[in-house]
């Protein structure tokens, strides 16, 4: 039932480059439309190019924590196409150097949950009374740091645990109208996947592939794949989950030996 998302209005943050970048080629050739919203105006506008030889997309250059940037770009959404059928927040940032949570500085602490955390209630709040008329579907990209950790990766960790917390939050507030439910994805390469400037052939060593019980690495279009299944009608029973894309990594039990 993925054919029900041709002639849909998608916005996907975060999405001139990586794992948000694959899910709009992905959405793109399943026949959306896509609005590219993301704060580097350089890969976004290249971005947009080459998705232009998918199907329609627009680029519109958008900080998510800004509320009133937020506001503009779920209008201009409106204006472009008419409605908005789907949000994909995927728009995040890291723990700056890994910081020890001694050296964290407030205000990189803050930047990191206002963009991971708070731009995803934003987007949702601006696009939610369009996406109740056309009920449709949010999809949060979380991450598997929600569920485990590594040292020094408390800000990062807080928000994608938030992020999961606001999905069945959303789910229950915004239902039955507008579906919501979150990805968790693991170790997605995507050397390949930023700006010109920046891409280059991922170094993978055999041993990064083996650890993974599916045997590699993952892709952005694994994370693409789910994406376009919870925003389509085959999930319509679904909503309030999070989905764990992750080669099977967190439920491999590891030993010291």
């Amino acid at each position: 039932m993925l054919e029900d998302l041709r002639d849909k209005t998608i916005i996907v943050t975060g999405s001139a480059q990586g794992i948000g970048k694959g899910v709009a080629l992905q959405l793109l050739r399943l026949g959306a439309a896509v609005l590219i919203a993301d704060l580097d105006e350089e890969a976004g506008m290249e971005t947009s190019s080459e998705c232009a030889a998918w199907g329609e997309a627009r680029f519109v250059q958008t900080d998510v924590a800004d509320e009133a940037a937020v506001a503009r770009m779920a209008a201009e959404a409106v204006a472009w196409r008419g409605a908005i059928d789907g949000l994909v927040n995927n728009a995040g940032i890291a723990d700056p150097g890994a910081t020890p949570v001694e050296q964290l500085r407030l205000d990189a602490w803050n930047r990191v949950l206002a963009v991971n955390l708070t731009g995803a209630f934003l987007c949702v709040k601006h696009a939610a009374p369009h996406l109740r008329r056309a009920r449709g579907a949010v999809v949060n990209i979380a991450s598997t740091r929600a569920l485990q950790s590594e040292p020094n990766t408390e800000a990062y960790s807080a928000s994608k645990g938030g992020l999961l917390a606001l999905t069945h939050a959303l789910a229950v507030s915004l239902g039955p109208e507008v579906r919501v439910n979150a990805i968790s994805p693991g170790w997605i390469e995507v050397s390949a996947w930023k700006k010109s400037g920046q891409r280059r052939i991922p170094a993978l060593r055999p041993i990064d592939h083996a650890q993974h019980p599916v045997g590699r690495v993952g892709t952005p279009e694994d994370v693409a794949a789910m994406a376009a299944f919870l925003l389509s009608e085959a999930s319509g029973f679904i909503t309030g989950q999070n989905f764990v894309v992750d080669g099977g990594m967190t439920r491999k039990m590891i030993y010291v030996e």
